[in-house]
């Protein structure tokens, strides 16, 4: 049986060298696994990802990437364990299952990299999706959250080594928290959580690492209307979120935060006015 809470962080003996002293001790580790995904018996995909919240991450992932429309026509998850890793079931509709083997490619995913494995320029490039949200959002609740989000990723505090995307409702509380070694699956995993039926949709998600384009590519597919960053934007991602009405926040850290696209989402005392920063 699957269990959600195993082997996320691994100990290891270690031998420590500081002020020119060694010193023996246990350090703490973030665990990454193997993890293929596959469609009604179809080998998809196999990413490198923390061994937690893998259901959530595979009906994220799903949507993201857009095999499916809606929540509704993933039939069934089912997680296995082999010797090399774990192997994800995801049931699809015939009608999406016909799609994705008509498109399918060969991937390999890694942490660092959301694009690995796309063969053809245009695979690395999804239709542009208009996101309809009427979501807005009170910028004074940002430095109360952003140290909130230092409490809440329990496994970077430990290890160092994992990125964190935040679900937040407008008023300013931390709803979500999906941690992972990869920030694409990281932001999977909270769209796979809160795609469930009668589940609350967070105002605006915010990620503990840089917006590049694949990132806000994932948020127009779940309909994201706010996306913060704690790190940099990429211009790809910034062209991305302006035509695809996503209001899209960098460096948000040290009171201080970059307006890249669409900030009449934002509210600061009295609503903002066009403005590349506050």
């Amino acid at each position: 049986m699957y269990d959600n809470n195993q082997n996320v962080v691994v100990e290891k003996n270690i031998t420590l060298i500081e002020r020119n002293k060694c010193s023996e001790l246990t350090d703490k580790l973030a665990n990454e696994v193997r993890v293929a995904l596959v469609y009604n018996g179809i080998s998809h995909t196999v990413m490198l990802a923390s061994p937690r919240d893998l259901e959530e991450f595979a009906i994220g992932f799903t949507l993201s990437e857009r095999i499916v429309s809606n929540v509704n026509e993933i039939k069934g998850v089912d997680i296995e364990h082999v010797e090399n890793g774990i192997i994800i079931h995801i049931e699809i509709t015939q009608r999406c299952f016909m799609d994705l083997k008509e498109h399918r490619r060969s991937m390999a995913g890694r942490t660092g990299c959301g694009l690995c494995g796309v063969a053809q320029l245009d695979d690395a490039v999804k239709p542009i999706k208009i996101v309809d949200s009427d979501a807005v959002f009170n910028m004074d609740y940002l430095p109360g959250i952003l140290e909130q989000a230092k409490a809440k990723q329990t496994n970077f505090e430990l290890t160092g080594a994992t990125h964190a995307a935040l679900g937040l409702n407008n008023q300013g509380e931390v709803i979500y928290v999906y941690e992972d070694i990869g920030r694409h699956i990281a932001l999977d995993k909270l769209i796979g959580a809160f795609s469930r039926r009668n589940a609350e949709k967070p105002a605006a998600v915010l990620l503990t690492s840089r917006a590049s384009f694949e990132m806000v590519q994932k948020a127009a597919s779940a309909d994201i209307g706010i996306l913060f960053a704690m790190s940099a934007v990429t211009a790809l991602a910034a062209e991305l979120a302006e035509k695809s009405n996503i209001t899209l926040v960098g460096f948000c850290r040290n009171s201080r935060a970059n307006i890249y696209s669409h900030p009449h989402r934002l509210q600061h005392g009295a609503r903002l006015q066009e403005a590349a920063a506050i």
